[in-house]
């Protein structure tokens, strides 16, 4: 038999590549151009240049590399350190990729997410609840001192829950924090306020001093704390003076005294100049018990309160409501409630008398949280300041229009993981969350020299979809339309932007948000009439605490002075209203044979029959769709189904809910 020569055939069978590998062989460990999809192959050799160029590159100097091989001359080589997950991207290592420079970006730095689990934790025994509107009749108790004594910690205590952030940072309290107590079959306010340093000119020390300063004009007796295992301060002295001078009964709680043989410690801060000096332990409950009962003595008996009874809703008033919203007359309800006046009734997830809306002001850092609360309660609630992060926790305060109660809650800037590093300010940041789904409304805060931004946009998520009925409020609009003598703004030198075209543009940014209202407001210009306080006319007008209300009255403020701030009053009570609208099931199910279901863009496989629906909740609305089959609803269509509900009977500002329940579901 012939042998067969080694030519190489010219078949189309044979016109394979060189690289491809030959029967009988192990394949390359490392793929070359030609062996991968033709996609890819740029990415690849992009990936084989870096290497050979890095390859060439030396990493150290030469003198460093001639060390490594003299042996007895070079220097121990360091331990090595612990293995730790990487975070690399397939496409990091591309050259001429443009990697964003930011903290978040997986890879630049690690996020410790065992700190922030620690924190979730501690912000899930935190509660959100704060005084009711009754309470404020009680007499008050104030709880002041320097910073990182344990005010917080105490205030804790004695209210029974975790309302204000503590930790070992001093300084995290800043406003002033209110609750309810009760001892002995007596209830009384508390107030928690910021750590107190008078000689200190600075901006925020400053505005602590005078938030403390308004709850020591309010207070009925004052709790001055001090730290029992550390020397006196100045700061300690010179508050000590400032109380004694205002006549106000006045108990000096030596904190942190855990054990008996502590409590001898206490007697060496009498050289204060207090008469009742008492050690307690506010980590551990000493001595709690016996502060209270020298307290509770001298407090006024508070006048009592007549509770009014629950006015249950009746079907006439559910149909009443239905058509016209919520009744205010005093008809409606009048042998229940007192004379004369006004029981508003609203439902929310059942039925129930409506004593008020809470309303969140959500948004970035440095926007104007802490500002639009002052503006809309026309006081100075909260602490304002360029410094971003000022305000940790939740502020909130009420506010009586037209016989309903409106409690707003400043919240603290939502910010993300990678640019939050202390524990209070993760706190803050968890909090802020919890604040928003305990509310009806909130204000999305926007600043409009920025624009819409990606924070911007997942706070709008937050508030979405926790089921919050959302009001988009744009601040600082009037540095976009004041302009010079040349015609142009005045901060940047461009020209007056347009309304229509800046709320086109906040409605492109935030399409799943098309639902809610947007106004345009100016907050700063209802403080800059009442003019602010400087930080030395601050300490030297709280000097005087004798005096009540220096501060008050010199630094209130009217909202009416802003711009536009009454339309966020007019939209909060529209869209309050809006959210728990009811639809009666024989109108919803006269709306289904209107709709053209054709023109929703819907996979075949998604695509349900709707027997009919109902609603089944408010605040949010929430609808129960009986269909032929249970599929998840295809989120075209969730869309499409609800434009056509909000075009037919409005729920301005409020997200709606889908529950489908299938007819012929399998039954477990």
């Amino acid at each position: 038999m012939a042998q067969r020569d080694n030519k190489k055939r010219l078949g189309k069978k044979h016109r394979q590549a060189s690289t491809r590998p030959k029967k009988g062989r192990a394949p390359r460990g490392t793929p070359t151009t030609g062996a991968v999809d033709p996609r890819k192959r740029k990415v690849l050799s992009t990936k084989r240049a870096a290497a050979e160029k890095a390859a060439r590159v030396g990493k150290q100097s030469p003198e460093r590399e001639k060390r490594k091989t003299i042996g007895p001359g070079a220097p121990p080589k360091k331990p090595a350190a612990a293995a730790r997950p990487s975070y690399a991207r397939p496409a990091d290592g591309i050259v001429g990729r443009q990697t964003p420079r930011s903290e978040n970006v997986a890879g630049r730095e690690r996020i410790d997410e065992e700190d922030w689990r620690d924190v979730e934790l501690l912000a899930s025994q935190m509660v959100t609840e704060t005084e009711s509107a009754e309470a404020r009749e009680l007499p008050l108790i104030a709880v002041c001192g320097r910073p990182n004594v344990g005010k917080s910690t105490l205030f804790n205590r004695l209210t029974g829950s975790r309302r204000s952030i503590v930790g070992d940072e001093p300084g995290i309290t800043r406003d002033r924090i209110y609750g309810e107590i009760e001892w002995m079959g007596r209830e009384a306010r508390i107030v928690d306020t910021g750590g107190v340093v008078p000689d200190d000119e600075a901006l925020i020390p400053a505005e602590i001093f005078r938030q403390a300063q308004v709850a020591l004009d309010e207070a009925h007796a004052i709790v001055m704390v001090v730290d029992g295992r550390t020397e006196l301060a100045s700061p300690d002295l010179e508050l000590a003076r400032l109380l004694l001078r205002g006549g106000k009964p006045v108990f000096l709680a030596v904190n942190k005294m855990d054990t008996e043989a502590m409590n001898a410690g206490a007697e060496n801060f009498r050289r204060l100049g207090f008469r009742n000096v008492l050690p307690i332990s506010a980590e551990h409950g000493s001595g709690i018990g016996d502060l209270l009962d020298e307290v509770f003595d001298v407090l006024p008996e508070a006048e009592e309160v007549i509770e009014e009874p629950e006015v249950m809703l009746t079907e006439n008033d559910e149909a009443e409501e239905d058509e016209s919203g919520p009744d205010f007359s005093v008809a409606a309800g009048a042998s229940m409630a007192p004379a004369g006046k006004r029981v508003r009734k609203l439902r929310s997830h059942g039925e129930y008398e409506s004593r008020e809306t809470k309303i969140a002001i959500i948004g970035r850092p440095n926007v104007g949280k802490s500002t639009l609360l002052n503006a809309l309660t026309g006081t100075e609630r909260a602490i304002v300041s360029p410094i971003a992060g000022t305000t940790r926790d939740a502020v909130d305060e009420v506010v009586e229009r037209d016989g309903h109660a409106f409690r707003f809650v400043d919240t603290a800037g939502i910010r993300r993981k990678g640019k939050t590093k202390l524990m209070a300010e993760k706190l803050s940041v968890i909090m802020a969350r919890k604040h928003l789904e305990a509310a009806d409304v909130s204000l999305l805060l926007i600043d409009a020299t920025e624009g819409v931004t990606a924070l911007d946009a997942n706070i709008g998520g937050y508030a979405h979809e926790s089921g919050r009925s959302v009001v988009i409020v744009v601040n600082k609009w009037d540095l976009m339309t004041k302009t010079g003598k040349d015609g142009m703004r005045l901060f940047d030198g461009k020209p007056p932007a347009d309304q229509k075209l800046y709320e086109q543009e906040v409605r492109d940014k935030l399409k799943y948000l098309d639902y809610a209202p947007v106004v345009f407001i100016s907050a700063a210009g209802a403080i800059s009439a009442a003019g602010a306080i400087s930080a030395a006319g601050a300490i030297s007008a709280a000097r005087a605490i004798p005096a009540a209300g220096a501060i008050s009255t010199s630094g209130a403020i009217s909202a009416a002075d802003g711009k536009n701030i009454e339309q966020v009053f007019k939209k909060v009570e529209l869209v309050a209203r809006e959210r728990r609208k009811r639809v009666t099931t024989g109108q919803m199910n006269r709306f289904l044979e209107k709709v053209d279901f054709q023109r929703a863009s819907v996979p075949m496989n998604k695509r349900v029959r709707i027997y009919y629906m109902t609603q089944a909740a408010v605040a949010p609305p929430t609808f129960v769709l009986f269909t032929d089959k249970d599929v998840k609803m295809h989120f075209s269509f969730e869309r499409f189904l609800g434009n056509q509900i909000r075009e037919n009977f409005g729920f301005i500002g409020s997200p709606i809910w889908f529950k489908i329940k299938a007819r012929n579901k399998k039954k477990d």
